[in-house]
């Protein structure tokens, strides 16, 4: 390759999928977009000796290769990182697997999480090659709305209106029902209503009020 033709190169990459049509696909869209596909692998070993040997600045991985097609590709995208810190590491998956992609950013730079299907989307995907490896971080869409649902989904002030969960937060600060109701302009017997309300949503139907309040309190401050 001679220089103008290097100065072109937006950055050397490694593929990695069993699946030979995907890869083909992959190694075309990125060799249209500027990078040079340095080797391509079938199986996780293959795509150890390629970053050994290439020492590429990005390696794509699917996260699921022979021989047991479970978590081969992540492991071996550990193992990149810890041998090689320098190679970002675009993953592949076909579903959203929040765990292994929490593992996986979990490590820091230069790390993606991609989606199969995110790839037809051209441009999306070489602005995905083009941010890790410049050592940034990419999440797919898909998985974000993921996380956010679950974590709706498992906060128990969800289930609180917005009215009762400013209850709750003067109820955290200290203050009584009667103190409550003159910095929200409502009647004592208004809070009641809606700390009786809180208190059966949070699942608090048990033991004394004063002991409820508490226990109402204490699920505020965790979920801050």
């Amino acid at each position: 390759m001679d220089d103008a033709s290097r100065r072109q190169v937006r950055g050397r990459v490694v593929l990695a999928d069993d699946d030979i049509l995907l890869r083909e696909g992959l190694a075309s869209l990125c060799q249209r977009a500027g990078y040079e596909v340095a080797g391509q692998a079938g199986d996780a070993e293959r795509l150890l000796e390629l970053v050994h040997e290439e020492r590429p600045d990005i390696a794509v991985v699917d996260i699921r290769m022979p021989p047991d097609h479970s978590t081969e590709g992540l492991k071996a995208a550990r193992t990149i990182r810890e041998r090689h810190p320098g190679t970002g590491i675009l993953v592949l998956s076909a579903f959203v697997e929040v765990e292994d992609a929490l593992e996986l950013l979990a490590g820091g730079r230069g790390v993606g999480y991609l989606l199969k299907s995110r790839v037809t989307v051209v441009d999306e995907f070489i602005e995905a090659l083009d941010r890790v490896g410049k050592g940034g971080a990419v999440v797919d869409p898909s998985l974000v709305h993921e996380l956010f649902t679950a974590q709706r989904r498992d906060d128990p002030l969800s289930r609180l209106s917005s009215r009762e969960r400013e209850v709750l937060a003067l109820m955290a600060e200290g203050r009584s029902n009667a103190g409550i109701g003159r910095r929200l302009w409502v009647t004592e017997g208004t809070v009641e209503k809606h700390v009786r309300s809180i208190l059966g949503k949070l699942g608090l139907t048990e033991d004394t009020d004063d002991h409820r309040r508490v226990l109402a309190v204490l699920t505020f401050l965790e979920s801050r």
